[in-house]
């Protein structure tokens, strides 16, 4: 029997798929490199300047909540506690106080209240009170470092100096939020207590 040949469109076709198929791999593979040199291309974050290459490359792509690795270890426990402050007071009011008073009492703490995390607070704070515009009109490339000890600065072509601390685990955390964030946090701490007061005042009056 005569060996079966394939119509000429077949053939056509089963190449156009292969090419099509051989393309992909190509431009994945490709794809692939480039991930990698852009990955590469940073120093490593136990740098000063690699943490500050990160953190501008997360604002770049509009993830504030990805800096949040790199802030210095106060910043990060002071956000941490903003959240778990908030969501104390936030559960405490709208169990314990009076029905009319509880969407005005809660509202100072729904922003921090309804974040998962320290990571996810930042990221609305910086959303909410401009930080992010902030880093993105004065973040530049990198004219020097500046080391001292665990204290580092960088600074930038436009001169903008961002202070960096070295964490215990050896990233370099960024601390120019710590104050406020450490201010918050201490303010919610207080707030907290006087929530407290009230709850337990207003159960007491209903019993």
């Amino acid at each position: 029997m005569p060996p079966e040949i394939s119509p000429p469109g077949h053939r056509l076709g089963t190449r156009r798929r292969t090419l099509g198929l051989l393309a992909i791999g190509t431009a994945l593979l490709a794809a692939g490199g480039l991930f990698l040199r852009w990955v590469t291309r940073f120093p490593p974050d136990t740098m000063p300047e690699g943490a500050y290459m990160r953190i501008a490359a997360a604002i770049g792509r509009g993830a504030p909540e990805e800096c949040f690795a790199y802030l210095e270890e106060e910043a990060q426990h002071a956000a941490h506690s903003i959240v778990r402050y908030a969501k104390r007071a936030d559960a405490s009011i709208r169990t314990s106080y009076p029905t009319g008073e509880r969407e005005r009492a809660a509202r100072p703490y729904a922003l921090a209240a309804g974040a998962r995390d320290g990571a996810e607070l930042f990221a609305r704070l910086a959303r909410a009170r401009g930080w992010i515009d902030l880093l993105r009109r004065d973040l530049s490339g990198i004219e020097r470092v500046e080391l001292s000890g665990a204290e580092a600065v960088v600074v930038t072509v436009r001169g903008t100096r961002y202070p960096f601390r070295r964490r215990p685990g050896g990233i370099w955390g960024l601390s120019i939020f710590t104050g406020e964030l450490r201010a918050e946090a201490e303010r919610l701490a207080r707030d907290w207590e006087v929530v407290q007061r009230a709850a337990e005042d207003y159960r007491r009056a209903g019993e």
